[in-house]
């Protein structure tokens, strides 16, 4: 930004000449609060009029971070005046600190309180009628039913077909497994000939688990919704994660499958305009909760193994019978425009968890969950530490979470087979327990380093920061308890956090094995009604802090600085979708 504040009292465009000069404008009342501005030139340039000022401006809790080459003089102030609190860089002397907060009205507009009717609108049909001579007689009707749908997606593809071509029944009754598989199967042989996409249309298509194939789109029609199968006998199972060791699964069994399953593939894409995928997880819950599954593991709503080139964007999944989304052992992954939906009071429905990946990019998604919204993973103890697969090259961007049992963003527990350069910012979460959480412990071995955040509002928190290094479940008793994580240089900036409970618990390993290079600036948090005390817990961590409030434990002294956050762009980022049609 240039400027981070302008008011100007000088913008002398009139309509023409006959305006009257003694016209006078009142400006008052304008409140300002909780901003986070990055790379910015001008603080401020609050410019009132000669003689007749403007009054009760009142800025509070601002950060601005100023560009490589800022202005001198940061807050140019003329005619005008206000207060301020807990603003940086310092304002000008028109705006003397007070330690308030800015108002923000409680109450709702009249127009916020209209409940809005639902209608739909029929498909367009357009006739065109052909007249031969002056008589009908020769006419010919012809009709053009058309519903072309333009997307976003990392390729286009040539061929096309239709759920229903295939024998599919989409009254939320009939299961339609068998139709997607001979789908999949027809359309496969086109993936060398520009690939083929099949369009599920508006309807409730029932079905179990079904594998996807290469140079191949799904696309799930705006009023399509797939409901995935209580029937476990149309779940497959599969072997066990090897960087698991059978630990989330029945290691004799196996486990199901994910209800859209692909693996060792390339050039896959789900997506839509706004579908539906529902896990129909209640029932699920309740086996799993009463120890009655046959399968003893809940599957996965989206799973993808082994896999290149994979994208999901714009659908919608909702209560699915575990995670939502899950790639593992994957690159060049992109997530876009999900919308996750599940009852904040289950566990483990975890929205999107990358698993020893490369290469991928979440963002744009809005997430509800009784777990983690996002957790990165990459194995689990002496397993993940065999498969040795980190999960790295990590942007997370423009999320919303709520999550009231858990985090935002949860690094591990799993990461013995490490996690590093992870890039997370333009984050809102609301009503969640903790923002971006580090979870690990002794025998996890591998890493968590390189952890980039920044920009991050949120709402309602018991933690802002929480590390813990005491994170006990281990997938067995063969783990190696020399196996020691490394935990360092994890970055945080350009933090606005309301109605906290515990700004900070930071625990590392113990016994000498402390959480390095922390660093934390430009953090302003508003503590909670019942606050805990102290505000700040730490033990066995160093790094440092700037601009913090409340102000940090003593392993984190003041240093001036801002933390580091990448300028570079990871190769997912420089990626140009093309845009592709669906018509059905």
């Amino acid at each position: 930004m240039k400027y981070a504040f302008w008011m100007t009292g000088s913008y002398g465009s009139h309509p023409d000449e006959v305006y009257d000069p003694k016209a006078l404008p009142e400006i008052k009342g304008i409140n300002y609060k909780d901003i986070v501005a990055d790379n910015v030139t001008y603080s401020a340039r609050p410019e009132g009029i000669q003689n007749d000022p403007f009054t009760g401006t009142c800025i509070s809790n601002v950060r601005i971070s100023l560009t490589e080459k800022p202005k001198e003089l940061q807050w140019n102030c003329n005619d005008i005046q206000g207060i301020s609190s807990k603003v940086t860089p310092q304002p000008c002397a028109a705006f003397p600190e007070k330690g308030i907060e800015c108002p923000f009205p409680e109450d709702r507009l009249p127009i916020e309180d209209v409940q809005l009717k639902t209608y739909s609108v029929l498909q367009i049909i357009i006739s065109t009628v052909f007249i031969l001579g002056s008589s009908l007689a020769g006419s010919t009707l012809a009709e053009y039913h058309q519903n072309t749908v333009e997307y976003k997606a990392i390729n286009c593809r040539k061929h096309s077909a239709v759920l229903t071509d295939f024998g599919a029944v989409g009254d939320g009754k009939t299961s339609n497994t068998k139709a997607f598989e001979e789908a999949i199967k027809t359309l496969s042989k086109y993936a060398p000939d520009g690939g083929a996409q099949l369009i599920v249309p508006a309807g409730k298509w029932l079905t179990g688990s079904f594998n996807l194939t290469s140079h191949f789109t799904l696309f799930l029609h705006k009023d399509a919704v797939l409901l995935a199968s209580q029937d476990e006998d149309e779940w497959p199972l599969l072997t066990p994660l090897p960087s698991y060791g059978g630990v989330r699964e029945n290691a004799v069994f196996g486990r199901p499958g994910g209800l859209i399953f692909a693996s060792n593939v390339t050039d896959v894409i789900i997506t839509g305009n706004n579908g539906t995928v529902d896990g129909q997880g209640a029932v699920w819950w309740e086996k799993f909760n009463e120890k009655k599954l046959k399968k003893l593991e809940r599957p996965y709503l989206i799973e993808i193994m082994y896999s290149d080139q994979v994208q999901i964007s714009n659908i919608t999944l909702i209560n699915s019978p575990q995670w939502h989304v899950h790639p593992i052992y994957s690159s060049n992954v992109w997530i876009q425009g999900v919308t996750i939906l599940a009852p904040v009071d289950v566990p483990n429905t975890d929205g999107i968890n990358p698993d020893s990946c490369s290469n991928v990019i979440i963002e744009d998604c809005y997430i509800v969950s009784g777990d983690d919204c996002i957790a990165v993973k990459s194995g689990l103890d002496q397993y993940g530490i065999k498969v040795g697969m980190p999960m790295k090259q990590l942007v997370i961007r423009r999320i919303t979470c709520i999550s009231p049992k858990s985090a935002a963003i949860a690094l591990g527990s799993e990461m013995s087979g490490g996690i590093e350069d992870v890039r997370v910012e333009d984050i809102t979460a609301i009503n969640t327990e903790s923002a971006v959480r580090v979870k690990t412990a002794v025998g996890r071995g591998g890493y968590v380093k390189d952890i980039f955040v920044r920009r991050m509002t949120l709402k309602t928190m018991k933690y802002v920061f929480w590390m813990i290094g005491s994170y006990s479940s281990h997938a067995d008793e063969g783990y190696d308890p020399k196996a020691l994580p490394e935990i360092t240089n994890i970055n945080f900036r350009d933090i606005v956090a309301d109605n906290i409970t515990i700004p900070g618990k930071l625990e590392g390993l113990g016994e000498g094995n402390p959480f390095t290079g922390i660093c934390i600036s430009n953090v302003t948090m508003t503590l909670a009604e019942k606050h805990k005390e102290p505000a700040w817990n730490c033990t066995d961590v160093s790094g440092v802090s700037s601009n913090v409030t409340p102000m940090p434990c003593a392993a984190l002294p003041k240093k001036s600085m801002d933390c580091p956050f990448p300028e570079d762009k990871l190769p997912i980022e420089k990626v140009r979708l093309q845009t592709c049609s669906a018509t059905s």
